[in-house]
């Protein structure tokens, strides 16, 4: 070609595949002036497919480029730029690739990186959005590209994006047909003869888990190129991994392929001079034996890989285990109060079976809960350790038909943990979404005080030390991912709760109470302890800053033995105990020892509720265990700005009837909690919505009249001349409104259903008395109105005087009492009445009651006017005597 003007160049890498290939054809696509030049190597299928329909194509050949300056150059699968002649230091570059950005990636390069299946569905998108027209020979190259790198959509690592370009190509004219010949194209009788070979030479190897496929073999004279071969292996053998080395004149030729993240093969072949990226690379070794190179490979694997996740990460810890001898009525008392779809069966410490809730159902309905488990158990020795992977432990699933697997130490052989099919389908269900455990460690330290973080530090490292997993849970964990956290959290330790609280007390002083049956202490801080100070040694902390105490939790399940009871518990791991709470966005969990701290637990699907902004209970018996739930239920919806989604809303509300089982003391709990939220009105709105006021007692309702009455008491304060002995409790103002409105006999019975203690619940009583009557008496003189309030608790009348709001008169009247007229007494005295002659008795309340109403009615206003009032009152007196 001659000389002419600079050039745009659009370059792959060399022993091409389709999708590099259709990748230069996409990129000329968008920029007819650029110039698609096809590599030295092609792999075979392409060049045969080129050699068909090659003439339709606007590839060059990098023998025929002609020559000039190249001022633009565009790489397309790849990161790398072999030396182009004509290129020089103003060449502008730019990347589009579909892996991710490698180390020696020139940063003034323009990149595209996005990463999908394959590289050509990048260029394949901005086609269709700029509306371009394709024929078959080109809609087909496009799609052999997607097709061969994402294993025609198979590949666990296909995007919907893949799928989606796949079937616009398919709408352009794509032939499948013709896609099919070329992918699966026949191999040359050299490559059949190498292939056959290397199936021969094959050795499957396991590391960590992770299932790796090692074939070599000598091929002296051979130029076909051997990546097809590793394609036909890794479908015969659908390994994690595969290398193939070919030994070749001079040479070991060596081709990695990975499907799992746990294996870089990239980093693998850069260890031998080669390169490539996570899922596909290539090194071309020299000076080495074939045996050098194989044994070199095996020994590094171990250490290249790490799974992603492993099963001691998502196992449930402390399982419950069977003996074969015990009784399979027992294991069906244990499946109906824990839920359990199975347990391992264990004698002498090895797992002899398994028994499913299936077996157990089918020997109960025949009537054998007599008979032993293993009898009716799955037998064999099949476990899994900590350190294995997640596709391992899926064969041994897949290989044993067990949906649940025993987890083992490795080195003493005790079994340590159970995982599950949900367990498994969970964790591929996030890898699917491309979920990565969130870490919070940072959210952690901006949310607490400098204090409070660095005691949970040290707890932390004490728990890593004793080998307990430390986890704060629940409510902490939700507001944290919410923006609005609290200083105040639980902690849950799987493992021994209580011992590493007197650990803790211990060393840092301290007094420690716990309570075995339910794994709980109370570590109460001896906050000026010369040794815990010197341990959190940070700068400026004040023992004031710590709290006086820290609760620890052991793990633990529950079941509750029949409905609105309180729960029985036992010994569990994170998993089980977070499957007791209430609802979903209170299940999760934030670990904090070791390795692990900052690492977020979502097991039930609460991040996802959160983020949805959804209410929702973990299971369907979940208000019937515990009926004071719903009442939660409102409290969080109404306070987090939530819906209670439908399935839960359509359970609460059959389970309604069952909170007139709940003892008046939890109930107070819950409503109690409700009173000190910023949104009690509308917590109290939607309770009335909901029925669960009337589920409380018939007469309690909601309406613009108590919520106007909660407000003023949200914000009430007694004025200084009533001179109250105590501010009244804003909970029982709360409740006296309630009942304000109330008949004597409604509000007796709901001061009965709630328990209140006597005193509380006889103020309660007495405010709504006051409401009823004192508007029945305006106009009455002061004397009157006293005479009612004069033996009223001063908290009932402070209720009184919040209802009365819209009857003034009586309102007034309640606060004069408070400010002036209980407090309004005659001079005279049991004294004077006794120097005037008048014997002792009855008489002398009638005479001091009588004056001190002439003074509350303004009949008399003087000492004076009081004197002649006493004589009269005295001179009748003698005279009835």
């Amino acid at each position: 070609m001659a000389k002419g003007k600079a050039l745009h160049l659009i370059l792959t890498h060399e022993q091409a595949d389709f999708d590099a290939v259709a990748s230069l054809l996409g990129a000329r696509l968008l920029d007819q002036e650029a110039i698609p030049v096809l590599p030295r190597r092609l792999n075979r299928n392409v060049r045969a497919y080129l050699t068909l329909y090659g003439d339709e194509l606007p590839f060059v050949e990098f023998n025929d480029l002609r020559k000039g300056p190249v001022d633009r150059i565009i790489l397309v699968d790849t990161q790398s730029l072999q030396s182009v002649k004509g290129a020089h230091a103003g060449t502008q570059i730019c990347v589009v690739d579909h892996h991710p950005p490698g180390p020696a990636l020139d940063p003034t390069w323009e990149t595209h990186i996005e990463e999908v299946g394959a590289n050509t569905t990048l260029l394949v998108e901005v086609a269709q959005e700029s509306g371009v027209d394709l024929d078959l020979v080109s809609a087909t190259m496009l799609l052999l590209g997607i097709y061969e790198d994402t294993g025609s959509l198979t590949y666990a690592s296909t995007t919907p994006r893949d799928l989606q370009a796949a079937g616009w190509l398919l709408e352009q004219g794509a032939s499948l047909s013709i896609a099919a010949d070329f992918l699966n194209h026949p191999l040359s009788g050299e490559q059949r003869r190498l292939y056959e070979h290397l199936l021969d030479m094959s050795e499957t190897h396991i590391f960590h888990g992770i299932s790796v496929v090692v074939a070599a073999a000598r091929a002296q004279g051979m130029v076909d190129e051997i990546s097809t071969l590793a394609h036909k292996l890794r479908d015969v053998f659908d390994p994690d991994g595969l290398f193939v080395l070919v030994a070749l004149d001079g040479h070991i030729q060596m081709v990695a392929r990975s499907t799992s993240d746990s294996l870089d093969v990239g980093t693998v072949a850069e260890h031998f001079g080669g390169g490539g990226h996570n899922r596909a690379a290539a090194a071309l070794i020299r000076d080495r034996s074939l045996e050098q190179v194989r044994d070199d490979l095996l020994r590094l694997l171990p250490k290249f890989i790490r799974p992603p996740k492993t099963v001691g990460e998502i196992m449930s810890r402390d399982p419950q285990m069977l003996h074969p001898n015990d009784r399979i009525a027992e294991a069906a008392r244990g499946m109906q109060r824990y839920g359990h779809e199975g347990y391992p069966v264990v004698e002498h410490g090895e797992v002899v079976g398994l028994l499913t809730r299936r077996a157990v159902d089918r020997a109960m309905a025949h009537g054998l809960g007599g008979r032993p488990v293993s009898s009716v158990m799955e037998a064999g020795n099949v476990v899994a350790h900590p350190g294995d992977s997640i596709p391992h432990l899926q064969r041994l699933m897949i290989e044993h038909g067990w949906g649940q697997i025993p987890v083992a130490d490795p080195q003493s052989g005790e079994i340590i943990g159970i995982v599950t099919r949900t367990d498994v389908l969970q964790t591929l269900a996030e890898q699917q979404a491309g979920a990565k455990e969130p870490n919070l460690a940072d959210k952690l330290e901006r949310a607490l005080p400098p204090a409070r973080l660095l005691l949970l530090k040290l707890v932390a490292r004490h728990a890593e030390e004793r080998n307990d997993a430390l986890f704060i849970v629940g409510g902490f964990v939700r507001d944290l991912l919410l923006g609005a956290p609290s200083v105040d959290f639980d902690l849950v330790v799987e493992g021994d709760a209580i011992g590493l609280a007197r650990d803790l007390a211990a060393a840092y002083g301290g007094r420690v109470s716990s309570h075995r049956r339910f794994g709980t202490a109370k570590w109460r801080l001896d906050r000026r302890s010369p040794a815990l100070l010197r341990a959190l040694d940070g700068d400026g902390v004040s023992p004031d800053d710590l709290p006086a105490s820290l609760d620890f939790v052991r793990a633990r399940t529950e079941f509750y033995p029949h409905p609105t009871a309180l729960p029985s518990v036992r010994r569990g791991s994170i998993k089980l105990d977070l499957h007791r709470r209430d609802f979903t966005i209170n299940t999760l969990a934030l670990r904090l020892d070791g390795r692990h701290y900052g690492q977020l637990l979502d097991h039930w699907g609460g991040g996802q509720d959160l983020r949805q902004g959804v209410i929702r209970v973990l299971h369907s018996l979940s208000f019937v265990d515990d009926p004071t739930r719903m009442l939660r239920a409102v409290r969080l919806e109404q306070r987090l700005g939530f819906k209670i989604e439908p399935r839960t809303l359509e359970l609460l509300r059959q389970a309604l009837p069952l909170l007139d089982r709940v003892s008046g003391e939890r109930i107070r709990s819950e409503l109690e909690l409700i009173f000190k939220e910023d949104q009690r009105e509308a917590i109290f709105r939607r309770l009335q919505e909901l029925g669960l006021l009337a589920a409380i007692h018939p007469a309690l309702r909601w309406d613009g009249w108590l919520e106007a009455r909660f407000r003023e008491a949200a914000a009430f304060r007694a004025p200084p001349e009533w001179k109250l002995e105590s501010e009244p409790e804003r909970e029982f103002l709360f409740y006296a409104l309630l009942c304000f409105r109330l008949s004597e006999e409604d509000s007796q019975a709901i001061v009965a259903r709630l328990h209140f203690p006597a005193a509380v619940g006889k103020a309660i009583l007495q405010a709504g008395r006051l409401g009823r009557a004192l508007p029945e008496l305006r106009g009455a003189a002061p004397s009157v109105l006293t005479a009612l309030m004069e033996d009223q608790r001063e908290q009932a009348l402070a209720a009184a005087h919040l209802g009365l709001a819209d009857v003034p008169e009586a309102q007034q009247a309640v606060a004069s009492y408070l400010e002036r007229w209980r407090f309004v007494e005659p001079r005279t005295d049991g004294n004077a009445l006794r120097a005037l002659g008048l014997p002792p008795g009855p008489v002398y309340r009638r005479v001091l009651n009588r004056l001190r109403a002439a003074w509350l009615d303004g009949e008399i206003t003087t000492e004076a006017q009081e004197r002649r009032l006493l004589e009269q009152l005295v001179e009748e007196a003698r005279s009835i005597g």
